[in-house]
């Protein structure tokens, strides 16, 4: 639980969290270092390069419009989606960017963020490389970033700090109650405690220096953008930009799926076509580059919202649960986290599929009153049916095969729940042996497989 709740739940733009979230928020960081050392006005040229999972999908991901939205001061969590593209493209077309808002200097995105494709740093999947020199082509400073995945960014050196001292160094930040390794130590604590996972949780908050009255007003502004973004979804149509024509589906599914109820032998019953309506329509946002919830990742952002609108609909949920549902989740996510990984190009798509369905079962679980035995199964469950998933989106954009995988995600969450909830929280697959299969599973996957759109069905699918 070492991970803050709203770590994992930030609010941002689409189309990815580590291919635009963390680019964005890289180039910013770059800049205020820079303004911090006085250094800002003598900035004359800057230069970026992309590596590895970065250079091969960035493109499609929007990475060189984020990094151009960093450069200009834009953060992901206050940029208005509406204005993103008269923004880049008047900054292409006058070849003039002002850094930060108050220093402008020549910038032209075609020619001075460089796609390195055929290399790829060696701490992560997802490098960068900034530069930014004086009027004399003199270095002023150059940084190593990277975007590790659900929006979260390291420096060269952090990275190497935290890989060398590995998964038990102690967390940044001040002494937290519950900061659990695993969630044996979880389900260890809780019952020595007499505490629940959320409430084990929100004492962490607390450490942070959040009170109780903050901590529920933060997560009920995250579970309203959530609901937000699946109002969103559900009332557009067309096709989504990128190239590949695909028609926007979310509309018409809610209306079949309100139309037909359990009528139509030919359709999935009304509940689970609805889940699937909501979870489709938080993605085909975040393909549009409209505001999500990192949840963990831009690339699983429907999964939890659409469980938890399934939780307050169908199951009576209220503020209380709600709150529950978020905390349990993100104790997970905390888990998976800090044991495996949530990034798609570190572990393929059970990193992000798999652990937001993980995640949402685990928050449906422990909302609908299960115990922390229960809860952990529930996760369990979730994260074990998805292993060995690869990240293979079709020329680089998260919508095909990601925005169905979605659909699939909640309502593979759902019926975690349900069997954990049937049992005693008695089963034979801890977690922990899920998320380290994870890992491990993740680890000898060919890289094509992990986000580079060079294998699976990428490769497999005409791309036109």
């Amino acid at each position: 639980m070492s991970v803050s709740v709203f770590e994992l739940f930030k609010v941002g733009i689409g189309p990815s969290s580590s291919h635009t979230v963390g680019p964005m928020k890289a180039a910013r960081a770059f800049l205020l270092d820079l303004e911090a050392a006085g250094d800002l006005p003598r900035v004359a040229r800057l230069s970026v390069s992309l590596y590895g999972s970065l250079a091969l999908t960035g493109r499609g991901h929007a990475t060189d419009t984020a990094i151009v939205l960093g450069l200009a001061g834009e953060e992901p969590e206050s940029v208005d989606p509406d204005r993103v593209a008269a923004l880049v493209d008047g900054i292409a077309a006058a070849q003039r960017i002002d850094l930060l808002g108050r220093h402008g200097i020549a910038f032209r995105p075609d020619r001075d963020i460089h796609f390195r494709q055929r290399e790829r740093m060696k701490l992560h999947a997802n490098g960068m490389r900034f530069q930014a020199v004086d009027a004399d082509g003199a270095e002023l400073a150059a940084a190593e970033i990277y975007s590790i995945g659900g929006g979260f960014i390291a420096t060269a050196a952090e990275l190497a700090a935290s890989q060398a001292a590995g998964r038990d160094a102690a967390a940044p930040g001040p002494a937290l109650p519950f900061a659990c390794a695993n969630a044996t130590e979880m389900l260890r604590r809780g019952a020595a405690d007499g505490l629940r996972f959320a409430e084990m949780m929100r004492a962490d908050e607390r450490a942070r220096g959040l009170d109780d009255a903050e901590i529920d007003d933060r997560l009920a502004r995250i579970a309203g953008i959530m609901s937000d973004c699946i109002d969103r979804g559900l009332g557009q149509g067309g096709i989504l930009p990128g190239g590949l024509k695909v028609r926007r589906r979310a509309q018409g599914l809610l209306a079949r799926a309100e139309a037909s109820g359990t009528a139509n032998r030919n359709a999935a019953p009304q509940e689970m076509a609805l889940v699937s309506a909501w979870a489709i329509a938080v993605n085909e946002e975040n393909a549009a580059g409209g505001r999500i919830v990192t949840a963990p990742t831009n690339g699983a952002a429907g999964i939890i919202p659409a469980v938890l609108r399934h939780y307050q609909r169908h199951c009576g949920g209220d503020a209380a649960g709600t709150a529950e549902f978020l905390l349990a989740a993100g104790a997970i996510g905390g888990l998976i986290k800090r044991n495996a990984a949530i990034s798609g190009a570190e572990l393929g798509c059970q990193g992000e599929v798999g652990s937001a369905s993980a995640m949402a079962a685990a928050g449906l679980a422990a909302a609908l009153g299960g115990s922390n035995a229960q809860v952990e199964n529930a996760a369990e469950i979730g994260l074990e049916h998805h292993l060995g998933m690869t990240c293979d989106p079709i020329a680089g954009l998260v919508q095909v095969p990601c925005i169905e995988r979605n659909a699939v995600g909640a309502v593979t969450a759902i019926n975690a729940a349900s069997l954990a909830l049937a049992g005693d929280g008695a089963h034979l697959v801890p977690l922990d042996a899920a998320i380290e299969t994870m890992r491990q599973t993740g680890r000898d996957m060919k890289s094509k497989y992990r986000e580079t759109s060079r294998g699976g069905l990428a490769v497999n699918v005409p791309n036109c």
